[in-house]
């Protein structure tokens, strides 16, 4: 949010303030299993989070539109773009879901940004010589 203030000609001050105009949010997610084992492809993984939006929000909510733009099977982590409006609704039924096929689970949300380009680096995963 940026705060703008602006000086008219006849000396008054008129403050503006612009939320964030970005029409995406990018998430990057991680899904924690209880058996390290088990193997999720793209599409289950997609399917997995529509049910959690579906449980929570109902028929509309599991129309929220989200993509999945990178996944990574082995780590079950994943790089998801939402429109600004629907983040939130995704974000929370996320972190309701509990279970995948009788086992505890959990998301972890790594990182959101509105930039793509602010999620190529963490440096939670730098590893120092």
């Amino acid at each position: 949010m940026s705060v703008v203030v602006k000086k008219d000609e006849s000396g008054v001050y008129q403050r503006v303030v612009l939320k964030n105009a970005a029409p995406h949010h990018y998430v990057n997610v991680c899904l924690v299993l209880e058996d390290e084992s088990t193997k999720l492809s793209g599409v289950e993984f997609k399917l997995f989070i529509v049910s959690g939006l579906k449980s929570l929000y109902g028929e509309v909510g599991a129309a929220l539109p989200f993509d999945v733009l990178k996944y990574d099977e082995d780590k079950r982590s994943a790089l998801l773009r939402v429109y600004s409006r629907g983040l939130v609704k995704l974000w929370s039924s996320l972190t309701l879901l509990g279970s995948y096929q009788n086992q505890a689970c959990a998301f972890r949300v790594l990182q959101v940004s509105p930039y793509l380009l602010a999620l190529t680096g963490n440096s939670r995963e730098l590893q120092l010589d």
